[in-house]
């Protein structure tokens, strides 16, 4: 059975599509069926998969919009070892164009009924906003994961999170919960980042993964290179990290 993953933060710029590009890389390494959602119109999870965002003609888009069969855009060779539904900047007019369907909460949800149970791990990389795209894919999802990065201001956008979620669970996805709090981008030679974790731990215990992702150059060249770190530099402190956050999920999931 699938377990669809929303990955989602409205504050930019925290490690959503690192954490959605290489969690999935490093779970499809461990042998499961792992397939990523790119949705968010930047079209970043695409272009880190190695998939050139610019030459698309079919993308998650035309699936949202035009009602296309989800396995018509779906790339099965990536450099991630995972399958993928790709996106680019044609999704930023889909927002708009949404609002002229029913039910346009559900679009994507619907969409995924015919695939969903091809796959062990779905993730949806979601804007970096609280709009319907990103509504669309808690909609869609079991869970969500928050990354988090350790500052000032991240346990008051978390609340905010939390709020939403819990409203979407009551109005239109009843078993929607957070899957888990990821700490990322994290410097153990700043206290600020030791204070912000601890508090975290404090107010959400267990939903906080004790897996924490290092601030890493290698992590943040991969991109570049249309690699996921595992494929870019095994030996990595980043790559490393995704791959025991991995590890922590599957532990949790039992699988």
């Amino acid at each position: 059975m699938s377990k669809i993953i929303a990955i989602a933060n409205q504050k930019g710029g925290v490690g959503k599509t690192t954490t959605c590009v290489n969690l999935a890389a490093s779970l499809a390494s461990l042998q499961k069926r792992v397939l990523v959602i790119d949705s968010d119109p930047q079209g970043n999870a695409t272009m880190a998969s190695g998939i050139n965002k610019f030459e698309l003609k079919k993308t998650i888009c035309q699936v949202l919009i035009d009602g296309m069969d989800i396995r018509d855009c779906l790339i099965e060779e990536t450099n991630g070892a995972f399958h993928l539904i790709p996106a680019n900047e044609d999704l930023t007019a889909a927002e708009v164009k949404l609002l002229d369907y029913l039910a346009r909460e559900f679009r994507l949800k619907n969409a995924l009924n015919d695939i969903k149970d091809n796959y062990d791990y779905i993730f949806i990389d979601c804007p970096p906003s609280l709009n319907l795209l990103t509504v669309n894919a808690m909609c869609a999802a079991d869970s969500i994961l928050v990354p988090l990065q350790c500052e000032y201001f991240a346990l008051e956008g978390l609340t905010l999170l939390i709020d939403t979620v819990d409203q979407l669970a009551h109005a239109v996805n009843p078993k929607l919960k957070i899957e888990g709090i990821l700490r990322t981008m994290f410097d153990n030679r700043n206290r600020l980042s030791s204070d912000v974790s601890d508090e975290l731990k404090r107010n959400f215990d267990t939903l906080v993964y004790e897996t924490i992702i290092p601030r890493n150059v290698r992590l943040a060249e991969a991109p570049s290179f249309g690699k996921p770190a595992m494929y870019y530099d095994k030996s990595s402190m980043g790559s490393k990290a995704y791959m025991a956050l991995a590890h922590e999920m599957l532990q949790k999931d039992g699988k």
